[in-house]
């Protein structure tokens, strides 16, 4: 296997703040004012790549987001058993940064320095990688997917070597808003979300088609887990329909408050806490040993709206869903696979699709080339961007309903938009296959 995670010791953090302000070296390395140099190679041998990954392995928020990693590296094992991408292995290392901001910037600085990483590849938080965007781009360090909904991730001009992958919270929230209109209309609606990015960016785009309806904001702090007040003041608002911007722990503690109190509101889940298999083990776990304890944790989510831009592994009929499934069940960790695995697992098929492009001779060049040059096929059946103008990786979204028993609906075909005041459009995207996209030997 050439899958490897770790949790390395950690430099004092103001120690590592200095180092990290003040280090320059290893392959690509480059002044303030120098060109970086992508014709390099690090990582990369006859016959196997190094890319590396910061994930929240331990700490709050594992529990939402280790799946990640685990599909990511069960793809990545897939490829290699098929012959790995022109001819050479996906050597996957995974450092635990427990989704602190500081340590993410140590392991990110040993992946490069220590582990000479190719690239890094779906580096996990909004938080945490921004704390090592201006780095990787300093250091010449391909910086594909990060795994975050934010805008920064599409800055071209200042971060070129960015590659968002997620659609953006924004566009998210743009269609969010767009169906609310339709098929609630003048219903009175309340935005519950997380207190940075997430927020913000979200409330900017449900606010072009919401901002009469809204009758309550409410934010949380992702270290505080007492959503009380804020569920009771969506209750008093008269909000009828509860747009949640919010990651899967706080989806459930909402839920389950709302219950507590009798609130039934429609609740309209963001793609970043949709995911039906955590939120029914976090509502397991929730509720033990309380009064809601032999309440089913799959009846606190029936008819919940989700959007989301990929495969999902309710649908029977999602031929991605379905294939996913099985490459878990043969080289996955054993456990149930969720949608954040998915996540995972598409990514790692996109980077794979790509590196595939890249070619056998392979520099950090010819992955940037083929990064703006792919034809994106799938899996996901949401087109995508990555051109030289365009970092903004997914496009736009589709809306499922769940129902109680582990059922989804497709209640709304993908569309797409931008972060800006433009249309929203239904889109003819087609992915390939498992069987026919290329993205390995």
């Amino acid at each position: 296997m050439r899958t490897r995670t770790g949790h390395r010791a950690l430099l004092a953090p103001g120690l590592a703040l200095v180092l990290f302000a003040t280090a320059c070296t290893g392959a690509g390395d480059v002044g303030d004012n120098a060109a970086v140099d992508l014709d390099v190679a690090p990582g990369v041998t006859d016959d196997a790549v190094v890319i590396g990954t910061h994930q929240p392995l331990t700490g709050p928020a594992s529990a939402g987001y280790l799946a990640v990693s685990q599909g990511a590296a069960a793809v990545f094992e897939f490829v290699n058993a098929q012959g790995g991408v022109n001819g050479r292995e996906i050597d996957y290392r995974i450092e635990d940064d427990v989704y602190d901001p500081s340590q993410t910037i140590d392991v990110t600085r040993q992946l490069v320095i220590e582990d000479e990483i190719f690239a890094m590849v779906g580096g996990l938080g909004t938080p945490t990688h921004s704390g090592v965007l201006d780095y990787l781009n300093e250091e010449g360090v391909p910086d594909i997917f990060p795994s975050s909904g934010a805008l920064a991730w599409n800055n071209p001009d200042e971060h070129p070597l960015t590659y968002g992958w997620q659609t953006d919270y924004t566009k998210e929230a743009k269609i969010q808003g767009e169906y609310i209109t339709e098929n609630f209309p003048g219903q009175p609606v309340g935005y519950l979300y997380q207190n940075d990015d997430i927020g913000e960016d979200s409330q900017a785009g449900l606010d072009q088609y919401l901002s009469d309806e809204v009758v309550a904001r409410e934010h949380y702090e992702s270290e505080v887990s007492d959503l009380s007040a804020q569920i009771a003041e969506m209750e008093s608002s008269g909000a009828e329909v509860l747009v949640c911007s919010c990651i899967p722990a706080f989806v459930a503690l909402g839920m389950l408050e709302a219950a507590r109190i009798g609130y039934e509101p429609q609740w309209v889940v963001s793609s970043i806490g949709g995911d039906t298999t955590t939120l029914q083990g976090l509502l397991a776990t929730f509720t033990e040993g309380g009064d809601a304890e032999d309440v089913p944790a799959d009846a606190f989510l029936s008819d919940m709206l989700i959007t989301t831009y990929m495969p999902r592994v309710e649908d029977e009929d999602d031929e991605w869903g379905q294939f996913f499934l099985s490459i878990y069940d043969e080289y996955g960790e054993g456990d149930t696979v969720t949608n954040t695995h998915v996540f995972g697992m598409t990514q790692a098929v996109m980077f794979a699709q790509v590196l595939k492009s890249a070619g056998e001779d392979l520099t950090r060049q010819s992955l940037i080339d083929a990064m703006e040059s792919q034809e994106w096929q799938g899996p996901g059946p949401v087109p995508f961007s990555s051109s030289e103008g365009d970092h903004g990786g997914h496009q736009g979204v589709y809306v499922v309903q769940y129902q109680e028993g582990g059922s989804i609906e497709v209640v709304q075909e993908p569309r797409v938009t931008d972060r800006e005041g433009g249309a929203i459009e239904e889109t003819d995207f087609e992915p390939l296959m498992p069987d026919t996209l290329p993205f390995h030997d």
